[in-house]
């Protein structure tokens, strides 16, 4: 009977384990499609990340993703494993229409059940295919097509796939949308940059911002020559009073169109010219300089107004992109003794993650040479939420080598991080005002070791008991190389040891 339990305990702690590496393992395949989301360059590397994530999550090694045409007709786009003969056999089949506004994802766990056509069912059952999922992809206006999943054998969709495919449909929905809109931005840029017209900015103090090749052709001035100085510079001096007329229209939100006047080219010689002058506005509608597009082309405003609404499109669907990541409370659950707890405990992990991940982010946005997160960039990311509230002081020090963190590191590091930092708030330095925590950074034969020093708090008590943080702790430091704790009267000292080879390949 005694050997019977021990081995009940042991198979449950078995499953524990198993459940928890599962929670790991679909957060890793989450948080690794939204990295390659924000990565990508064009749909393309968009749709193989996407099919990558489902196949990957869902185990099954055949995927498609189709879309709308100009003509309405749901068409593949990208798949896996699948005949050419099949894809013409099935090309616009959808259960939705395109003007569909509350599509239901679709699971048929057995085609031969699912009431469809004897053709259609022969089809499917021709292509080695006995069950597979409908997932509708939706942007924030519209349905845009939807996401397939396929088994080779009658297969139950459980409730944790099923959240997982909404995820990941989600996702590739909004990548699509942020593309094209990324795609119109860059358009409409090129569009004055390649204007045969003058298109000119200033801010309000009538100092040059913006200059395009149409203004270097009309007046004479390279851009580097012209930025940043007065535009009085092109007016004739019996002009300039009727440039002051009109800054002062604009302040009043007037615009002047084709207004009829000369300007100076850079040789001295005079030019003709038609202006539409207009206001620029920043978000808030507050006036923050001038417009001035030669010839009466009017696009330049048009063309400004567009970006700024596009970012502004972008950054709310950045922040509803990490939004969805909250459904990943759901499927940890059912892994936990006490369900609701866990399902808090890891939306404070998915904060801090989607806190670190903001840093690669902005490699979208900078310049190869900006573009890495560092590694003390990492840890001050997830130890901010601590700093001191009075006087801003930190209740961190960082020291010693600071590295570029691989893409392939920040999920895991994150993680274990944000653990290290949780279990401090709560039990070591951080829970005491006078607390803090000493890091180190080294690096030796192509490992690095960060040393976790905690100071100032209670003493910390050692136990043997392992929760479901201890479990992620080990599970994620087995994945980076390597942790040991050790538990000094003064506080808690970790040194967390990683392979930084492995993720750098």
């Amino acid at each position: 009977m005694q050997h019977r339990a021990m081995s009940d305990a042991a198979m449950g702690r078995g499953q524990r384990e198993q459940a928890d590496g599962d929670i790991v393992r679909e957060q890793a395949v989450l948080f690794r499609l939204t990295d390659r989301l924000y990565r990508a360059n064009g749909l393309g590397e968009i749709y193989d990340a996407a099919l990558d994530a489902i196949c990957d999550a869902l185990g099954s090694s055949r995927a498609s993703i189709l879309r709308f045409d100009k003509d309405g007709v749901m068409s593949f786009v990208a798949w896996r494993s699948l005949s050419e003969k099949y894809r013409k056999a099935v090309n616009g089949h959808t259960p939705w229409t395109s003007n569909e506004r509350d599509a239901k994802p679709i699971f048929v766990e057995n085609i031969r059940l699912s009431g469809e056509s004897r053709q259609l069912i022969d089809t499917v059952l021709g292509e080695g295919i006995e069950a597979l999922a409908f997932i509708p992809i939706v942007s924030s206006r519209e349905l845009i097509g939807k996401f397939m999943v396929y088994y080779p054998a009658p297969h139950r969709f459980a409730d944790r796939e099923r959240e997982l495919a909404l995820t990941i449909a989600r996702q590739l929905g909004f990548a699509i949308e942020r593309e094209r809109a990324e795609t119109t931005a860059a358009r409409l840029s090129a569009l004055v940059e390649s204007s045969d017209d003058a298109i000119i900015a200033t801010d309000m103090d009538g100092s040059i911002t913006d200059w395009n090749n149409g203004a270097e052709r009309l007046y004479g001035y390279s851009r580097n020559e012209i930025i940043g100085r007065p535009l009085t510079l092109l007016i004739p001096p019996d002009r300039q009073k009727e440039d002051r007329e009109m800054l002062a229209r604009i302040r009043n939100g007037e615009h002047v169109e084709h207004f009829e006047t000369v300007r100076l080219r850079k040789d001295g010689s005079i030019v003709p010219i038609s202006l539409t002058v207009s206001p620029i506005a920043d978000a808030s509608g507050a006036i923050v300089g001038v417009s001035k597009i030669a010839r009466g082309i009017s696009e330049r405003l048009r063309a400004q107004e567009q970006r700024e609404l596009l970012l502004r499109e972008m950054d709310h669907r950045v922040k509803n992109l990490f939004a969805i990541t909250s459904s990943i409370i759901k499927l940890s659950a059912p892994a936990a003794e006490t369900p609701a707890e866990l399902a808090s405990i890891v939306s404070d992990r998915l904060g801090a993650l989607a806190r670190a991940h903001a840093l690669t982010m902005l490699t979208s946005i900078r310049s190869p040479a900006q573009d890495a997160t560092s590694l003390h960039g990492l840890i001050a990311a997830i130890l901010a939420p601590y700093r001191h509230v009075t006087d801003e002081l930190p209740h961190f020090a960082i020291r010693g080598i600071d590295i570029t963190v691989p893409a392939a590191l920040i999920t895991p590091l994150s993680l274990l991080l944000h653990e290290f930092a949780t279990n401090a708030a709560k039990h070591g330095s951080l829970s005491a005002a006078t607390g803090s925590i000493e890091i180190a950074c080294s690096n030796r034969d192509g490992k690095v070791t960060v040393h976790w020093r905690e100071v100032g708090g209670p003493p910390p008590v050692a136990t043997e008991d392992e929760g479901f943080g201890s479990r992620l702790i080990r599970a994620a430091a087995s994945e980076l190389g390597g942790i040991v704790r050790n538990w000094d009267p003064a506080g808690v000292v970790l040194e967390l040891t990683i392979n930084i080879e492995r993720f750098s390949a």
